[in-house]
């Protein structure tokens, strides 16, 4: 491994295209690196005013971006999809929830606290990748899942 590679976990949303737009931005995040995704799950609106949403995770593992150009270009992305702010429907969301270096001692999640605490929405699709207390929920409402390419791993674009 590259002792510059980053692992960066990202929160993905949307209820506007959604199936589109995430799709979209997965293969885009796919040419920075290799990507690891969740199980894309349809969760209620949180304030009940907007459409229900499409909400996955990923693992982005890359040398390409530092943790400092993440954040542009997420909003790069969010902005290319349509974003508009303020809005109840949303084309795309995407958080940095976590992110750590992938050398071998470089064990522990560095947690995004501007996003903390984390809603449900981002808990039950990341913590399919990250098993980590701190996004351990108690909700036990099976959302369904939705399939965003005709591949049978979720781990692979």
């Amino acid at each position: 491994m590259n002792a510059n590679e980053m692992i960066f976990a990202l929160a993905l949303a949307s209820n506007s295209n959604a199936q589109a737009n995430l799709a979209w931005a997965l293969k885009a995040l796919d040419k920075y690196g290799n990507l690891t995704i969740s199980k894309v799950f349809k969760i209620p609106c949180r304030d009940g005013i907007g459409a229900d949403y499409l909400n996955c995770a990923c693992l982005l593992h890359t040398a390409q971006i530092s943790l400092e150009d993440l954040a542009p270009l997420l909003k790069q992305l969010e902005e290319t999809s349509g974003r508009i702010r303020p809005s109840h429907q949303i084309s795309l969301d995407i958080d940095l929830i976590a992110w750590k270096g992938s050398d071998v001692s470089d064990i522990d999640w560095n947690f995004n606290k501007k996003k903390m605490p984390f809603a449900l929405d981002v808990k039950i699709p990341l913590y399919e990748l990250i098993q980590h207390p701190t996004l351990m929920f108690h909700d036990q409402v099976a959302y369904q899942t939705i399939k965003l390419f005709p591949q049978k791993s979720s781990s692979m674009i």
